[in-house]
């Protein structure tokens, strides 16, 4: 699990270090330019990150069940090489995704020197091409539609899992036990998969954000997690808070 948990922490440090410096120049300092490398470079670890954290979530979700189910065979179902593999193996798809976004973006004649949004998302960045942006559109997406909802499957298949599992223990002990393993996960799933559910329930139903009401969306999202999960994992981990507490 901590393992997973260095790994989440490592895709928030890449997610906020990605935006950040420039939506706080962009909304406090007023410094509206970017080179194009550094955009394309900005919207490849915001779409790695994107597309990280969903898979790490799921990784954390399957140790959750494998806990939970199997806990005295947890260590010889998830040993240390396993989950090394498994977390490479996640970063490897991660790569393959978004370097297919990254390249396609890259090939594309530029037509116009402004974005609509505080940040390079992949969205932004074509809607400056001189190429029609619907054919891309549906590329990413496919792509977004996989990492979210295919993600968000297996998370759901999980919990749905550790459910069955939890209502044939008898001891209510043990019940309540379980669901404080498992509620520091839930409060970091609901903080990444809330604010996009939000976008999609929102642009299906045809209700028409501002350009400032998109923006305060998309900011939200991308940087609520980096946000909570310190907090989430730090203080309500025993492990980790002793730590803390022992190192000041």
């Amino acid at each position: 699990m901590y393992f997973f948990i260095c790994s989440l922490s490592v895709v928030d440090i890449i997610n906020s270090s990605s935006v950040s410096p420039t939506m706080i120049l962009v909304l406090l300092a007023d410094i509206t330019a970017i080179s194009y490398r550094s955009c394309i470079t900005q919207m490849t670890l915001y779409n790695l990150a994107f597309a990280m954290e969903k898979f790490t979530l799921s990784l954390m979700a399957y140790d959750r069940l494998v806990a939970i189910s199997n806990p005295l065979r947890y260590h010889s179902i998830l040993t240390k090489t396993r989950i090394v593999l498994l977390t490479v193996a996640s970063w490897v798809l991660g790569f393959a995704i978004i370097a297919g976004l990254t390249g396609i973006a890259d090939r594309l004649p530029y037509c116009r020197t402004t974005l609509s949004f505080a940040f390079c998302d992949y969205g932004a960045v074509v809607l400056a091409t001189c190429v029609n942006p619907d054919e891309y559109f549906v590329i990413s997406t496919v792509l977004a539609f996989f990492t979210l909802f295919g993600s968000f499957a297996l998370i759901f298949t999980s919990y749905l899992m550790i459910i069955f599992t939890v209502l044939k223990i008898a001891s209510t002990k043990d019940r309540k036990k379980m669901y404080s393993t498992c509620s520091n996960h839930l409060i970091v799933v609901a903080s990444v998969f809330v604010p996009p559910f939000v976008s999609i329930i929102v642009t299906r139903t045809g209700l028409v954000l501002t350009l400032t009401e998109r923006n305060v969306l998309t900011i939200f999202s991308s940087l609520g997690p980096c946000l909570v999960n310190p907090f989430v994992y730090c203080f309500r981990t025993k492990e980790i808070r002793s730590q803390l507490f022992r190192i000041f």
